[in-house]
């Protein structure tokens, strides 16, 4: 907990992630999370989001829904198309070659200009604005992070003003390019990502377009004979792992979200397209599928890549899905293919360290104790539907959540092979998963 609370804590007050607009840049070039590189990349946000939603759920830390609710906005300000029902990919961190962050960054001049004397002074003291900043390029620009709390009750209201001044007088500079390239794996895990913080932030409108995009998903880019397209909109390129699996994992967390049955099964046909296409029989998938040019389409050899780098390693992932397949549905095939799974890359997260993260969290679901939640009742609003969403909301690692249609509102908790008793209503729920 004290490794979490730091990480996430310096990441959400350093310059990494953007004060005023929200979301996160690429990375540091610092220890202390402040100087950027100022692109914003949708993989990134999409994890991230994740893991301040999660901490928030668990810590229930006021600065970690702040954090999750400023990405949201920021993807539904910059990085959304409505009208095409998908994520953007990112956006540059330069207007022009050279300004090095221009758009992002604010001399006190700047700053002063838009401010009074008294949001000047507040905003100043807590983002550390000063006549000499951190930008080498020009030493007047400052990267915007959080060095202290604003001294007082009184100031912090001025300092919600002076960001919505700061943030109108960027917005009226020239953005830099927002890449609008659509795809299925970066749009899938945003998708996965905006499901969750439409049940953590209770933000129904984060679920509508979640799932709109993962329906456009399986319209537009599924194909049954070659898997998933690269890029919505577009037939080739097509059978890479990565597309497959990451559709797969969105798909369950449709399915534990709505607890509509289409999900678990495109969720289940997209798996077992990868063991016919990408599928080894000594075990682990291949990145490029067979049926696409014999595999080499795309690469001279095929690899079966099981190292997060940046993104989620697609063998860990497929690793995951059938970890929550089988827990979903108790089906002891999915729990087989798992197993053999982890076998084809046993003794290999010791090499990977910390870039085998993925690998070892479906270990994790692998050998210790799954806690499933199954509520029935009927649809619309009442307990049941009160108890799927306080389900959703809580946290549990290796939780899955099951939703039935049934006459009577009931839910049960199991960890493991040991089950509770029904209970019927949102506080009894409450207390059961509490304790």
């Amino acid at each position: 907990r004290d490794i979490v609370e730091k990480t996430l804590n310096g990441m959400a007050r350093g310059g990494i992630r953007d004060q005023l607009g929200g979301g996160f840049h690429r990375y540091s070039v610092d220890e202390r999370w402040i100087v950027p590189h100022f692109e914003k990349m949708s993989y990134d946000n999409s994890e991230l989001l994740r893991a301040y939603l999660s901490a928030y759920q668990q810590l229930g830390a006021p600065l970690y829904k702040e954090v999750a609710t400023g990405m949201v906005d920021w993807m539904l300000e910059v990085m959304v198309d409505r009208g095409n029902s998908a994520f953007a990919t990112s956006q540059d961190a330069d207007v022009t070659f050279g300004d090095d962050g221009d758009y992002w960054t604010w001399t006190l001049e700047e700053a002063n200009a838009e401010l009074t004397a008294e949001e000047s002074a507040v905003a100043s003291r807590v983002f550390d604005i000063q006549e000499t900043g951190e930008m080498h390029h020009n030493p007047k620009k400052n990267v915007l992070w959080w060095k202290q709390d604003p001294a007082g009750d009184d100031a912090w209201p001025v300092l919600r003003r002076a960001v919505q001044k700061l943030k109108a007088a960027r917005d009226r500079r020239t953005a830099p390019f927002v890449d609008r390239t659509p795809y299925v794996n970066w749009n899938a895990m945003m998708a996965g990502a905006f499901l969750q913080a439409g049940a953590v932030l209770d933000r129904p409108e984060c679920n509508e377009l979640a799932l709109q995009v993962l329906n456009r998903i399986w319209e537009q880019a599924w194909d049954v004979a070659g898997g998933m397209s690269h890029v919505l909109g577009r037939p080739e390129p097509r059978g890479m792992l990565d597309d497959n699996v990451q559709a797969a994992a969105a798909f369950l967390d449709a399915y534990e979200a709505t607890g509509e049955q289409s999900w678990l099964e495109r969720a289940s046909t997209t798996i077992d397209y990868c063991d016919r296409a990408h599928g080894d029989a000594a075990g682990g998938f291949f990145d490029i599928a067979s049926t696409n040019g014999g595999g080499t389409a795309y690469l001279a050899t095929r690899a079966k890549p099981v190292q997060d780098a940046p993104t989620p390693s697609p063998n860990g992932v497929a690793a995951l899905v059938l970890a929550r397949l089988w827990a979903l549905t108790d089906d002891a095939r999915w729990r087989q293919a798992l197993d053999r799974q982890l076998g084809a890359f046993a003794g290999s997260a010791r090499e990977l360290s910390l870039h085998g993260a993925t690998l070892v969290r479906a270990v994790d679901w692998a050998v210790h104790p799954i806690t499933r939640i199954e509520v029935a009742g009927p649809r619309g609003d009442g307990p049941a539907c009160a108890m799927h969403l306080l389900a959703l909301q809580t946290y549990r690692p290796r939780k899955v959540v099951v939703r039935k249609i049934a006459e009577t509102p009931q839910a049960t908790v199991c960890v493991g092979t040991t089950c509770s008793l029904p209970v019927a209503t949102p506080e009894t729920l409450a207390a059961l998963l509490h304790s």
